[in-house]
This record gives structure tokens, C-alpha cells and sequence, in this order.
């Protein structure tokens, strides 16, 4: 039994999966860093510290039941595959790779985070056939909000041209800064997507684009002072979703003049949400990454780990 195994140690998830080629399924384990109460993010220091504390025991957890050999591995080593992308939190990852790469005597393959998540799409959304062909593919968490131009790539199997993004804030900072603002629980998404989905009135948004980039920290003011004069939840969590869901609209159209009618799949956290995701549907019948692998996962790595070790040709 053919086994890829992919590693992956981002901002905020802790995540290894196996892939079986023999079965296309994929196996995987992944646990949350711990952020303190009331606050948004983690230092990379600590990030750092708890992917040293948690990856161990998510591969012991993954490997409990396994049966077959891993002939291959592949670990994310930069948030994204361009100059000067990097972050310390991804040398957890890096180091046990190479390690288990040496004791193992097996091949190492590095990609990127980004890369991971879109290949996670593609493989959730069962679309792996258009890694032949360009398309566009959104990549929306607390650390991206970008659209990328995917073309195929003989060694890279894929590469990765942003041609749109966010000039200010990411869309999953937005989640999550109006989420601590209403006293939820960091990351904030899923409670925050319980609260607009109890608010039953229209709602009028109007998304700040610059060419196809967009504009978000404008609107986290509009929605403190929405807040501050209503008191009411559900409408302001409403509206935050509502504006991003514009704004994620509002580009890709104007995406879509620019590079014609590509297909177009959504990735990353904020695209889990069940209110973006399906009025985007709807309107572009686009695909999207099933929940379990839309938020950091290493499935993605694992499965470019087989493609990478020439698995498929």
C-alpha cells in the first residue's frame, strides 16, 4: 500500500495527514493553537512552541491504525511559494519532515501553505482534473485574502500568480475582530455565522475594490459603530458576513473581465462559512472545499506529496 504523507504547521493549526494512493482517500489529524480569551492572534514564538508540543502526538495519533509504508513526504514550508514568504511557525513542520525524511530514508518534497489549500479544494470539491488547465482559485482566511491564477507546472505541479488581494485587512481578521468585539471565542467563524443566521432582514453592502483588490478595514469601523447603536448581535455579525460575501463577489466579476470566464474554486477558513459559500455558489456556480478541508489542513500537502513523487503523471 502506497502511502504520502504530508505535514503541515501553520499560524494557527497544528495538522499531518496520510494519503493512500492505492484508495484516493485521505486520513487526517489537526488540533487548534490555544489563543487566550479576548485576544485575536498568537504570537510566533508561541505558535512555535505549541506546534512542538502538539505535532508528536497528532502523529502518534495517525500513525495508531495505519497499516502500509509511507514512501514519500512532503511538509509546507512558507505561507506562499514567492520571495521573502515566511514565518517561523513553519520550521516545526520543516524539522520533523526532514528528520523522518533521514530516518526513514524517503524522499522529501517541500510546498507551500497556499498550495496545500488549494490542492485540499481541489481534491474535497473533486475537481483534481483541472490541474491541467489555468483557472482561478481564492484563497480567503485570517492570513490571505487573495485570488490566484493557477497554471499548470511540470515540477511545482502547479503555480501560483496572485492577481488580486486585499490592500488592508484579510477577511478572516475581519471575522474575527468583530467576533472579540461581540464576545465570542476565538477564531470566531463558526459562532459568529450562528449569530448572522438568526438575522432575517435584507441587508445593502457596498464592497471598496481598487481594480480587482479590495478594501476591509473601512467597513470594521461601520460595523463597531452598527454595534455600538443597535446592541444587536445577530444584525452586526449579519453585516460582516453580507460585506465580505460582496466583496469576495465584487472580484471575482471584475476577475473575470480581466482573464475571461476561468473556472473559479474557493478556499481557506472564511470559506467554510455556509452563508458566503452559498449565495457565491449560487452566483457563479463555483467550487468549493468541503468544511474539514477549507480551514488549515495538511490533506493538500499529502496529496501533492503523491503527485510530487510522480504518482500521477
Amino acid at each position: 500500500m502506497a502511502l504520502a504523507l504530508g505535514i503541515d504547521t501553520s499560524n494557527y493549526t497544528t495538522s499531518c495527514a496520510i494519503y493512500d494512493v492505492n484508495t484516493h482517500s485521505v486520513i487526517q489529524q489537526k488540533q487548534l493553537l490555544p489563543v487566550k480569551p479576548g485576544e485575536c492572534g498568537i504570537r510566533q514564538s508561541d505558535a512555535v512552541f505549541h506546534h512542538t508540543q502538539q505535532l508528536p502526538l497528532l502523529m502518534e495519533k495517525l500513525f495508531s491504525d495505519l497499516s502500509g509504508s509511507v514512501e514519500a513526504i512532503c511538509v509546507s514550508s512558507v505561507p506562499r511559494m514567492q520571495e521573502g514568504s515566511y514565518m517561523p511557525c513553519f520550521t516545526v513542520g520543516v524539522g520533523t519532515a526532514r528528520s523522518l525524511s533521514a530516518a526513514m530514508d524517503i524522499p522529501l518534497y517541500f510546498t507551500s501553505h497556499q498550495q496545500g489549500h488549494i490542492m485540499a479544494a481541489l481534491y474535497s470539491a473533486d475537481k483534481l482534473d483541472l490541474l491541467g488547465d489555468r483557472f482561478i482559485a481564492f484563497h480567503v482566511s485570517g492570513g490571505t485574502t487573495e485570488a490566484i491564477l493557477v497554471s499548470p507546472d511540470n515540477d511545482e505541479i502547479f503555480t501560483c500568480d496572485i492577481i488580486a488581494k486585499t490592500l488592508d485587512l484579510n477577511a478572516g481578521q475581519l471575522v474575527d475582530r468583530v467576533g472579540v468585539m461581540l464576545g465570542l471565542q476565538f477564531p470566531c467563524g463558526k459562532e459568529l455565522e450562528n449569530l448572522a443566521s438568526e438575522y432575517k432582514e435584507r441587508i445593502k453592502v457596498r464592497p471598496v475594490l481598487k481594480g480587482a483588490d479590495c478594501c476591509l478595514s473601512g467597513f470594521e469601523n461601520k460595523l463597531r459603530e452598527i454595534y455600538k447603536k443597535s446592541g444587536d448581535k445577530s444584525m452586526t455579525a449579519a453585516y460582516t458576513l453580507a460585506y465580505i460575501e460582496a466583496t469576495i463577489s465584487a472580484m471575482t466579476e471584475k476577475l473575470f473581465e480581466q482573464h475571461g470566464k476561468l473556472p473559479v474554486i474557493y478556499a481557506g477558513g472564511v470559506m467554510s462559512n455556509k452563508i458566503i459559500r452559498d449565495s457565491l455558489q449560487n452566483r457563479f456556480s463555483a467550487s468549493f472545499a468541503q468544511p474539514q478541508f477549507s480551514c488549515d489542513n495538511a490533506a493538500g500537502v499529502a496529496l501533492l506529496c503523491a503527485y510530487k513523487h510522480k504518482y500521477y503523471k
